[in-house]
């Protein structure tokens, strides 16, 4: 059986858990409390990092990485383009959700909010706080205008682009913290990708201490 160690409001887990669950790879999840260190986790993973796939005897280590690995191994239903420049827009747009948003947006939003608390590492910086909520509005934007001249984020067709902005996103919803009023192509691009089968699992979490918003797993949101 395939086994992912990660962390619900991860997005980085979380886009993996998109990519197996739209390709159909069955997998049991695995909660690790990565922030404590433990031997057997760093055995799996030295870098102390999750996700950590365990698939076939191997431990896959990488969001990235492992995200490529399963489109290798298993190419239907295909989340890169057949050509060049399409998997080129594609590999530009999860680095810009990785990188970018999740410097900008993620790390003072969910961190802060989430992650300090779970991990009891103190109060969140509200200066943080402040800048995430500011660089969210540009991002959503950015979004905005790339789905006025697309259907799905890189072309015409879904691809990992949109697990990676959906897995971010998602996890900024959990908590409230996504305008989703701010621009309507956006909001009717996460309301199509929500409602597809492999959300279903994602949709599920439940985080103690934080409860599910109301309209977290509500399709027409």
């Amino acid at each position: 059986m395939n086994r992912l160690f990660h962390v619900p409001l991860s997005p980085f887990c979380r886009k993996v858990r998109l990519s197996l669950a739209e390709k159909k790879i069955e997998v049991e999840l695995v909660e690790e409390k990565y922030w404590e260190r433990s031997s057997d986790f760093l055995r799996r993973n030295p870098a102390g990092k999750v996700p950590i796939l365990k698939m076939d005897g191997q431990l896959l280590t990488e969001s990235g990485p492992i995200c490529e690995y399963i489109e290798e191994r298993f190419p239907d239903p295909a989340l890169l383009p057949a050509d060049p420049d399409g998997r080129y827009e594609v590999r530009r747009l999860v680095s810009w959700f990785d990188d970018k948003f999740h410097n900008e947006v993620t790390s003072n939003l969910l961190y802060e909010r989430v992650n300090k608390k779970v991990m009891g590492a103190g109060y969140p910086e509200s200066r943080n706080i402040k800048a995430g909520a500011k660089a969210i509005k540009f991002h959503l934007d950015y979004m905005g205008w790339l789905l006025e001249q697309r259907r799905w984020l890189a072309g015409n067709t879904m691809t990992l682009a949109d697990f990676a902005a959906a897995a971010h996103l998602s996890s900024l919803d959990y908590i409230s913290d996504v305008d989703w009023n701010r621009n309507e192509n956006v909001r009717e691009w996460y309301a199509k990708i929500k409602s597809r089968p492999a959300f279903r699992s994602i949709l599920a979490d439940q985080i103690p201490g934080f409860p599910q918003p109301p309209h977290y797993a509500d399709l027409d949101f």
